[in-house]
């Protein structure tokens, strides 16, 4: 288990509640996979409950992500693999604090035989870790966690073994978006980003401020095209780079009569 590392990572695209571009009313997607370092042993199976977030400090403010409860192999989960736990959609701002909720039913194979392992009742109720992340419009996050396994087993003598993860919270944005204003506001186009011959994102103009944000973007270089309504002109902007963990603001764009 690396120092049961929780990385967090920073995907790309920032769910609405509309098309807005209202900072408001923005949620950001977030994404919890598990994954793992090797450890010397057969099976070392995790029994995760829940994972929880949290804005503030406050323990009235802890809320769970949907989250695939079960037992889970860490050693199916090396070299690279994860699995998706579970997903939200949480508040743009400030996100503190995760906490993963365990069960009892954690074992351990060893020697061909299935040892259980003892878990705190502390872990159980939840083990807090400190995440101090801003989440932004545009960025959707992903949390890897990453057990060590074998720093994370603790042998206690008389083939019994406790299990003791320490967690380390890691954010890292790997994904950008791009955002501008369109005007006249009543031009409302549809926008599409396009890479190559391939459309990558769509969204439309907000039909009261004319903002738009295009979002899940991998780092590149992409042309943005502009299809008003009737009455107006199509319009295309070229060369749009797009960066990690960014937002590329288009400015005012104009579209023509």
């Amino acid at each position: 288990m690396k120092k049961n590392s929780f990385i967090f990572i920073a995907l790309v695209s920032v769910w609405l509640v509309s098309c807005s571009g209202n900072d408001q009313k923005a949620t950001t997607k977030f994404e919890v996979r598990l994954t793992d370092s090797p450890g010397d042993y057969q099976e070392v199976n995790i029994d995760i409950q829940d994972v929880q977030v949290n804005s503030g400090t406050s323990e009235s403010g802890w809320q769970s992500l949907n989250v695939k409860k079960g037992i889970y192999n860490l050693l199916n989960l090396t070299n690279g693999l994860d699995t998706l736990l579970g997903s939200a959609l949480l508040p743009v701002g400030h996100l503190s604090q995760v906490r993963l909720v365990l069960g009892a039913h954690n074992t351990l194979k060893i020697n061909d035989n299935i040892v259980g392992l003892t878990t705190p009742s502390a872990q159980q109720s939840g083990l807090k870790l400190l995440v101090n992340a801003e989440l932004q419009v545009g960025i959707t996050y992903l949390l890897l966690v990453d057990f060590d396994a074998a720093k994370s087993i603790v042998s206690t003598g008389n083939n019994t073994f406790n299990l003791k993860p320490v967690i380390r919270a890691v954010p890292q944005a790997i994904t950008g978006a791009i955002k501008g204003l369109v005007m006249p506001v009543q031009s409302t186009p549809a926008i599409y980003v396009i890479m190559g011959a391939d459309t990558v994102a769509t969204s439309y103009a907000d039909s009261t401020s004319g903002k738009f944000l295009l979002q899940g973007l991998n780092a590149g270089t992409y042309s943005v095209s502009f299809a008003p309504k009737t009455g107006y002109l199509p319009s295309t902007t070229n060369n749009v780079n797009v960066s990690v963990g960014s937002i590329t603001d288009l400015g005012t764009v104009q579209i023509l009569q």
